[in-house]
């Protein structure tokens, strides 16, 4: 494995089973991605992104083959570095943004700062430097339901990188938006990026959207393959 490549997954399967009946999800999926590279997962709905995903962010765990993140097999750690691995190298942004609706934006995304037992004044700066790059600032002391739907996900946005992490994993983010706010929030994504050498892997159904990304994989029949460049 070179230093520039960051996560791999090697020879991933999963299964589920539904009554006595056991159903592949995922077979054998063998993948990597670098540092700074934007990588988009689309396929049919039901097909296994979402479960890739959190698997990537050890959200879940494979019945078999390994996540290699900086050269470290994840799947053999514990619960315990696996959740500090979470919470200092991945940021996590969803198409619902989950916020806390009796908090403000900038209390929004300094949450993950302080829930690491980092105090407020240490958080505020880098909370209210975020929001700016997101252009966002003007908006930082309103609460979630005072914002659009494209405000809301940029504060999502912020907060998964509040904590400086090397990975962003995003499960269609700009899938609950308009045209306008989804290539907002996209392009965002893709500047920071670029910005801050950070790695995305991002489960799309826009193909548009997913044409501007570095790679792309096609996950169909519980294989990964990847798609060739346009």
């Amino acid at each position: 494995m070179t230093q520039k490549i960051l996560l791999s997954g090697e020879k991933i399967c999963k299964s589920f089973h539904s009554g006595t009946e056991k159903i592949q999800i995922l077979k054998n999926l063998q993948f990597s991605i670098d540092k700074g590279e934007m990588m988009a997962i689309v396929g049919a709905s039901g097909s296994g992104k979402t479960t890739l995903l959190q698997i990537l962010g050890t959200l879940d765990s494979p019945d078999s083959g390994k996540i290699v993140f900086k050269g470290k097999n994840l799947t053999a750690m514990n619960d315990n570095s696996l959740s500090s691995f979470r919470n200092k190298s991945v940021g996590f942004i969803f198409q619902f943004h989950h916020l806390l609706p009796e908090f403000t934006a900038l209390e929004n995304v300094m949450m993950p700062g302080l829930i690491a037992g980092k105090s407020t004044s240490e958080m505020e700066k880098p909370a209210k430097e975020l929001l700016k790059q997101v252009e966002l600032d003007h908006r930082a002391e309103h609460k979630v339901n005072e914002l659009s739907g494209g405000e809301q996900q940029r504060t999502a946005l912020a907060r998964a990188l509040i904590l400086k992490p090397s990975l962003l994993l995003a499960d269609e983010p700009t899938g609950n938006l308009d045209t306008r706010s989804g290539l907002i929030v996209f392009n965002l994504i893709k500047s920071l990026c670029r910005d801050l050498q950070l790695a995305a892997i991002m489960v799309t159904h826009n193909k548009e959207l997913a044409a501007q990304m570095d790679s792309v994989y096609l996950l169909k029949n519980n294989i990964l393959s990847q798609q060739p460049s346009a």
